[in-house]
């Protein structure tokens, strides 16, 4: 089974804005594999998830990032750890800017690998 990779936060957002959000897709794909993982279960896989995205010029994205949250509470249950009921805050910060999102759900998966 996979296990969590720690990224650095920053240094994910100065890659998205200075490859224009290509680095982004891939961040979205790994933050989506990562999710999965974390709660244990074998959900959509990321680069299913961008197809989906793209296709849907992003309204699948709204729903990726509510499931996201649900899943991070999931990994957090399995681990000890209240859940949050972070899913629609993952929700409502995609609409605002999906950086912040996706900044928001590395956060929460960095304290889950330790």
């Amino acid at each position: 089974m996979r296990t969590l990779q720690q990224r650095n936060i920053a240094l994910c957002i100065v890659l998205s804005v200075v490859t224009c959000g290509i680095y982004a897709l891939y961040w979205f794909v790994c933050l989506t594999d990562d999710t999965n993982t974390a709660a244990g279960v074998e959900g959509t896989s990321g680069v299913l998830a961008l197809v989906l995205t793209l296709i849907t010029c992003g309204i699948y994205g709204f729903y990726w990032a509510y499931k996201c949250g649900e899943k991070l509470d999931q990994g957090r249950m399995n681990r000890g750890l209240p859940a949050a009921n972070s899913g629609v805050l993952y929700l409502i910060l995609y609409l605002l800017g999906g950086i912040i999102a996706y900044a928001l759900i590395q956060n929460e998966l960095n304290r889950l690998a330790e």
